[in-house]
């Protein structure tokens, strides 16, 4: 019995999707959906650019403390 209630179908996943497209509009899903792979682009940069940035300071403050 809890899997019938719990199971979420095509039907109902629709129905989402078309609510959303009612009160949002396509425009507004669109910038959102946008912005997302802004969001996302610049977090995988940023997680790319952290552990060059935390060598150099190392190495930095490595430098510094030898002299």
């Amino acid at each position: 019995m809890y899997n019938l209630l719990m199971s979420i179908g095509f039907w109902q996943i629709a129905i989402v999707v078309v609510l959303v497209v009612l009160l949002f509009g396509r425009g507004k899903i669109s910038d959102l959906m946008g912005d997302v792979a802004k969001g996302i682009k610049s977090f995988k940069k940023g997680m790319s650019d952290t552990p060059e940035s935390s060598e150099k300071d190392s190495k930095d403050n490595n430098s510094t403390d030898k002299n």
